[in-house]
Order: C-alpha cells, then structure tokens, then sequence
C-alpha cells in the first residue's frame, strides 16, 4: 500500500510537469500521435512512465535490501529536491539552477555508498554513481522513445537525432526527486562497523 501511494504521487508530480512543459507557451517536447486519454497536450501513459521509476526504486530497494554507509537527513534530502522541482519550472523564465543543484547533491551524498544484496553477500558502489548508471539507462530509453516517435523534442521535429547528452543532468535530478519520495516509506538503514542502525 505504501508503494502504491508513492506511485500515485509520482503520477501526480510528473503529470503536472508534463503539462507545463509541453504547454503551448512552453513546448520543451511534444507527443505527435494521437491518443484517447489524455489532459491538455499530454498522454496520460506518460505519468506511468515516471511512476515506473519510482516503482523500480521502491521495489529495489526491498528486494536487494539496500543499506547506506551514511545518509543525510531526510529534511535536508526533501528541501534539495523540492527545490530542483522547482527549477523544471523556473528555469524557463529566471537563471537555471540545475549545476548549482548538481553540485549541491554531490556535496551532500558524496560519501555515501549503497549496500545491495546479491544472495547473501552485501555489494556496495558509491551512491552517485548508481544514480549515474540508472539516469544513462533511462537517456538510451528515451532515444529509443524519440525513434519511434512517442515524443519529440523540437530539434528532432524535422529529422531524428540523439537525445542531447546534457539531457543526462535532468534525468539525474529526476533520479534524485524519486529515490528521496521512495525514501520517504522505507526505513533508511545505515550500516556502520560492527553494527547497523536506523534513520
């Protein structure tokens, strides 16, 4: 149930960026075929799409039983990414803070690595990196969505080309605005030497 309720609210948050961003005042992207359910210019498969992000996270997290070597507060965690939600929408009008943001997230999960279970030996990898490696998973989609033109972005209107490699520092930072909702519903566990505590 807890699970379910992050993925509605994950519908929620990426169904009302997906509306200003493809705003008719906007048009970052748009979806070129025609659809049946939908609100404004947007399909509403695209808030699966996010959910399904959020809903590989929660269900990782059980299943390979992640644990932290240090973890910020989680008011620290929500403050940093409600204001990179922000920035999605801001950035259009004032100064775009997302390298600012970028810098702010390493200074506070730099030290962090993630444990995960592989049958019964706990691996780890520095937390950052793991963020790196699903939002390039998620950018290889995306070229693969924009070939068969599921959406387009306005350079790709006249003839397919790669998605941008700069589009990596926005799913990064959509990574980020997921892990930490997921967060919010798991125990946060944070293994020291010898012993293993709770946040």
């Amino acid at each position: 149930m807890r699970e379910s309720l992050v993925i509605i609210v994950f519908h929620i948050v990426a169904t009302v960026m997906e509306l200003f961003k493809t705003s008719d005042a906007i048009q970052s992207w748009t979806y070129p075929e025609e659809y049946v359910f939908g609100i404004g210019n947007v399909p509403l498969f695209t808030g699966f799409m996010y959910s399904a992000v959020g809903s590989y996270i929660a269900r990782v997290w059980r299943i390979f039983k992640f644990e932290y070597s240090h973890y910020p507060s989680k008011p620290a965690t929500l403050i940093l990414v409600t204001l990179i939600y922000i920035n999605f929408f801001t950035h259009h009008y004032i100064w775009d803070f997302r390298w600012l943001l970028l810098g702010l997230t390493i200074l506070l999960f730099y030290r962090i690595k993630i444990y995960f279970k592989i049958i019964k030996t706990h691996r780890h990898m520095p937390l950052l990196v793991g963020w790196l490696l699903v939002a390039l998973f998620i950018w290889f989609a995306e070229n693969i969505a924009t070939f068969t033109n599921i959406w387009l972005y306005p350079n790709q209107s006249s003839e397919w080309q790669m998605v941008s490699l700069s589009k990596l520092s926005s799913w990064y930072l959509l990574m980020l605005i997921s892990f930490v909702l997921v967060s919010l519903i798991n125990n946060v566990k944070i293994r020291r030497v010898g012993h293993l505590k709770i946040n």
